[in-house]
């Protein structure tokens, strides 16, 4: 190559490094040149090239996409599908495990209703599935406790902002709603969170965990109306997961106390 032309061609790998970085493709810009390299050493055809580069843009992007929404999510740490003990689980919650990391569910708008006393595992699989929805499928998940939500929608209530605030919690293709009842709510707060519950109505997936069976929610409601129509709403497209047996921190506790002994 003549110095003519490796100037020339000097110039051309800054204008494709430069060119690449104003289209926002930066994993391009970075690794062209390594990856026009192996190119010629391997005599790739120039369309398999192409696709190796932009391969490494998707596969850098999809990553970054998945850190965004397990931060914005909220998910407890460590509450994943390997760390799931799913020997406890019934039959039954494993056969709608294996189908519900599918992520199709949140497409219809199905709910998923996990009931059971403390410590039964309900919110560890309602996060492992939401944690596996991130991941695998790219949805948006939010995980709250649900006086948080309560009270994040009663105070945009008072603001006088209750749908500009029921407009972005429906961008979340699920929201794990963790320990309703756990706490008596006023009904003030418990008029918001039906009116959250129509919103999503056959639209967005709702994922709650309660230690409350539905014969005990108008305590949650206050009033035997609103409770039947909460109840109605989150009932008809559900899935519906029942968690006995004994308390798995129960048993935990139990197991590292004889391993101690």
């Amino acid at each position: 190559m003549t110095a003519k032309s490796k100037k020339s061609d000097g110039r051309e790998r800054e204008r494709a490094t430069r060119e690449l970085e104003e289209l926002g493709l930066k994993v391009m810009a970075r690794e062209w040149e390594q990856v026009h390299a192996e190119a010629i050493s391997k005599s790739w055809s120039l369309a398999y090239t192409l696709c190796e580069l932009t391969g490494r843009e998707l596969t850098q992007r999809r990553h970054r996409k998945v850190e965004r929404l397990l931060k914005e999510a909220q998910l407890p740490e460590g509450k994943i599908l390997s760390t799931l003990d799913q020997s406890k689980l019934s039959v039954a919650n494993r056969q709608h495990l294996a189908q519900l990391i599918e992520g199709e569910f949140t497409r219809q708008g199905v709910n998923l209703l996990a009931f059971g006393l403390p410590g039964r595992g309900k919110s560890h699989y309602l996060c492992a599935i939401g944690h596996e929805l991130i991941i695998n499928h790219g949805q948006k998940v939010l995980f709250t406790p649900s006086y948080k939500l309560i009270q994040r929608l009663l105070e945009a209530k008072r603001r006088l902002a209750l749908a500009a605030e029921l407009k972005k919690l429906d961008q979340y293709d699920a929201i794990i709603l963790d320990d309703l009842g756990y706490v008596q709510q006023s009904r003030e707060e418990m008029e918001v969170l039906f009116t959250f519950f129509a919103e999503r109505y056959e639209r967005r997936s709702v994922m709650i965990s309660s230690n409350l069976v539905f014969s005990q929610w108008e305590g949650i409601f206050h009033d035997p109306l609103t409770a039947m129509a909460a109840v109605d709403r989150l009932v008809h497209h559900s899935v519906i997961l029942e968690f006995q047996g004994e308390s798995q921190r129960t048993g935990k506790k139990k197991g590292n106390m004889e391993k101690n002994s």
